[in-house]
C-alpha cells in the first residue's frame, strides 16, 4: 500500500529536489523510464551521472541518435564504475563512498556550466550479494534523500528490479523515497490518460473514454494487442465509458489470439454498471478481472 506522501509522476516530470524510486518488473519498464531519464537530460543542458558497471553504449533504453563520445568527452555523461563509487577494495558497499560521488559530482557541475543534474543507479545486484544489510542500504538512502531532497540542481532515481529482493524489504526501501516514477503516458489530454502497465502487461485508462477519445484508445490498444497474448487494462480510475467505447474495446479483444483475452481489472461501480447493462455474454473475449480493492474505491464501501 503507497503511503499518502507519496508523488507518483511520469518520468519526464522527474525535477530537481526529486528523490525517485523505479522498482521495475522487466527490463522493458526499466528501459522505458530510465532511457528518457537520461536522454533527456543528454538533450538539455544537465548533466547526467550514471553509476553502473555497463559501458556507455549499454545503458538502459538510450536509443540512437545521441553522440556518446562527445557527451562523455564533455562531462555531459559521466558513467562511473560500481569499483570508484561506491565500493572499497574489498568490493565491499560503502554508503560514504556513493555520499561523496553524488556530493562531488553535484558540486561541480554549476561550475562546468550545466543547470541540474541527474543521477541514476540500480541497486539490484547488492540486493542480490549474500550477506547485504539491509539496514546500510536503509541509512544510505536517508542520507542520499536528505542530500537530494532540498537541492535545486540535483535529481535521482534508485532503481530496483523487484525480483531482487522480498516484498517486505522492497516496501522498505522504497518508504525511503518521497517520488515514485513510472513510465510516460502513452497519451494524456487532462480528460483521458492512458499509461503502459508491465505486472501484468497492458495499460491503465484513467478518466473518461467518450467518442472524442475512441480513435488514441484503439490506435494504442492495437499496439499493445500486436504484442501479448492477454492484455489487462487497469480501469480502477475511469470514472465513466460510453457503449461506442465498450464496443471498441470488445472489437480489440476479437483480435487476440484463441486463448487470450481482454481482462478488465478493477473496475469502479459506474464502469460495472455500463458492462452489467450489456452483459459480458454480448462482449466476447472481455473478461472481468481483479477486483477493486478499498484503497482504489477511496473508501466507498
Amino acid at each position: 500500500m503507497e503511503a499518502p506522501w507519496f508523488a507518483k509522476r511520469p518520468v519526464s516530470a522527474v525535477r530537481p529536489g526529486d528523490h525517485g524510486w523505479l522498482a521495475y518488473n522487466s527490463p522493458e519498464e526499466r528501459d522505458r523510464v530510465i532511457g528518457p531519464f537520461v536522454r533527456e537530460g543528454l538533450e538539455t543542458e544537465e548533466k547526467v551521472v550514471y553509476v553502473t558497471d555497463l559501458p556507455a553504449e549499454r545503458l538502459p533504453g538510450l536509443g540512437p541518435g545521441i553522440d556518446l563520445d562527445e557527451c562523455l568527452r564533455s562531462g555531459h555523461l559521466r558513467v562511473i564504475s560500481r569499483l570508484d563509487a561506491c565500493l572499497d577494495r574489498s568490493g565491499a558497499f560503502v554508503p560514504a563512498m556513493m555520499l561523496d560521488t553524488i556530493g562531488r559530482e553535484v558540486g561541480e557541475a554549476f561550475g562546468q556550466g550545466f543547470r541540474a543534474v541527474r543521477i541514476t543507479t540500480d541497486y539490484s545486484w547488492l540486493l542480490r550479494e549474500p550477506g547485504t544489510d539491509l539496514g546500510r542500504m536503509l541509512g544510505c538512502e536517508h542520507r542520499v534523500d536528505d542530500a537530494v531532497s532540498p537541492s535545486t540542481m540535483a535529481m535521482a532515481i534508485c532503481q530496483i528490479d523487484r525480483r531482487a529482493c522480498p516484498p517486505d524489504q522492497l516496501i522498505a526501501l522504497r518508504d525511503t523515497h518521497e517520488v515514485l516514477v513510472e513510465v510516460n503516458p502513452e497519451f494524456d489530454d487532462g480528460i483521458l490518460k492512458i499509461v503502459r502497465t508491465f505486472e501484468p502487461a497492458g495499460l491503465r485508462i484513467e478518466g473518461e473514454l467518450d467518442a472524442a477519445r475512441h480513435t488514441v484508445v484503439a490506435e494504442t490498444l492495437a499496439r499493445v494487442v500486436a504484442q501479448r497474448g492477454s492484455v489487462h487494462l487497469d480501469l480502477s480510475r475511469l470514472g465513466f465509458i460510453d457503449l461506442g467505447g465498450l464496443n471498441l474495446l470488445a472489437r480489440h479483444a476479437t483480435r487476440l489470439p484463441a486463448e487470450g483475452s481482454l481482462v478488465l481489472d478493477h473496475l469502479r461501480p459506474s464502469v460495472q454498471s455500463v458492462i452489467d447493462t450489456v452483459g459480458w455474454h454480448r462482449l466476447p473475449g472481455l473478461a472481468p478481472g481483479a477486483e477493486l480493492g478499498f484503497q482504489e474505491r477511496g473508501g466507498m464501501a
